[in-house]
């Protein structure tokens, strides 16, 4: 009788190796399982997996990998802070003349821009005023470095071609790419910017066209809200699909000593801008599908949803973006998971995580969609 052949770990068959990475959307774990054996490193990569879990920038520095509530220890650049994200990119200013660049997370690629003209936050302002910045780019900054970078902040609209930048003075709430042209929204109103060239090879807003009439639509938040309501509004590309998300924060000044501790989020309504009209209008969406929205005014993205990347479908995922200028707040105060069809706010974290301590910290909350480590 011939004896059994003993095997080892090495000689897991890529089929089932594949089904185990499948199941692990953290990439700290997919890391893990790479650095197990030369084998399994090189079959890890012979298929396509499903994205990562999100990372949320927490105010000191650190990351938050949602929902396990993994923190995340980045190496970032020297007296760097954090004011936006476009996917695995930030966007950091690093002194208070304006100096500021584009860095890639994970292949550590960095892109200057030129300095912006700072202007410091109002301390007796509730909420922000003047650091609403949010960066968009029309391709992948990985496979298109010189690619249009739009940034919104201050009430300005900045076109860079890094380093080379334009300005606009106007007041936007939110902006994006959709369809390779940028949009920008005011209110309800949908505007979209031509861009050129001018001879001297700077790109220049050569027009801004309103393309949508104002709504009459009226906004009915699941629950009743108090009298006094903060109102977001956020720009996201879904699958094809403009889409403008309302966030509505019910508010109480009266509460002491502190009034920020009651402002909470008490629902979201989802609209679809349909530019077959002239002008265009604002459908009403019921459910996103097989997606989930991560919304902020720093970073907001659709995202596949499903089992094997641990984020729910037809939900909208949340933090704290809107804290005070001469505060520092917890972004996980008033954060959560909304159902579309349900109406209900669950916790951000899952319920085996452990809430991170709030430390503060002079970095804006904004959402990190994680590269896959090969």
């Amino acid at each position: 009788m011939k004896e059994a052949r003993s095997s080892s770990w090495s000689d897991l068959l890529p089929e089932i190796l594949g089904l185990v990475l499948r199941r692990l959307p953290s990439l700290a774990d997919r890391v893990r399982l790479r650095a197990v054996c030369r084998p399994w490193r090189s079959n890890a990569q012979l298929d396509p997996l499903p994205p990562l879990l999100p990372w949320l920038t927490l105010l000191d520095g650190t990351f938050l990998s949602i929902p396990d509530g993994k923190i995340i220890r980045m190496p970032i650049p020297d007296k760097g802070f954090c004011r936006g994200s476009v996917d695995n990119w930030m966007f950091f200013v690093h002194n208070s003349d304006g100096d500021c660049s584009l860095m890639n997370l994970f292949s550590k690629a960095t892109l200057n821009i030129s300095k912006l003209d700072i202007t410091w936050l109002n301390g007796n302002s509730r909420y922000y005023n003047s650091h609403f910045y949010k960066l968009m780019a029309p391709l992948p900054l990985e496979s298109s470095p010189g690619s249009l970078v739009a940034l919104e902040g201050g009430g300005r609209l900045r076109i860079c071609q890094p380093p080379i930048a334009v300005d606009l003075w106007l007041h936007l709430d939110d902006i994006t790419f959709f369809n390779g042209k940028l949009y920008g929204l005011n209110g309800n109103v949908l505007s979209i910017f031509e861009i050129n060239y001018g001879l001297n090879g700077k790109p220049k807003i050569s027009s801004v066209r309103c393309i949508t009439s104002y709504p009459t639509f009226t906004l009915r938040p699941p629950q009743p809200l108090p009298r006094t309501c903060l109102l977001l509004s956020y720009l996201v590309e879904c699958c094809g699909r403009l889409l403008m998300v309302k966030r509505m924060i019910g508010c109480n000044p009266e509460i002491k000593p502190c009034p920020l501790e009651s402002d909470r989020t008490a629902g979201f309504q989802v609209f679809e801008a349909d530019l077959s009209t002239k002008p265009g209008q604002w459908i009403c969406v019921r459910e996103l599908g097989s997606q989930a929205l991560f919304v902020g005014m720093h970073c907001s993205k659709s995202f596949p949803a499903g089992e094997c990347t641990g984020v729910e479908e037809n939900c909208i995922y949340f933090m704290r973006d809107y804290f005070p200028a001469n505060l520092a707040a917890d972004p996980l105060s008033d954060s959560g998971v909304y159902n579309m069809k349900s109406g209900n706010i669950k916790p951000l974290l899952s319920e085996t995580a452990a809430v991170p301590q709030h430390r503060g910290g002079q970095w804006r909350p904004t959402w990190i969609f994680p590269a896959d480590a090969m």
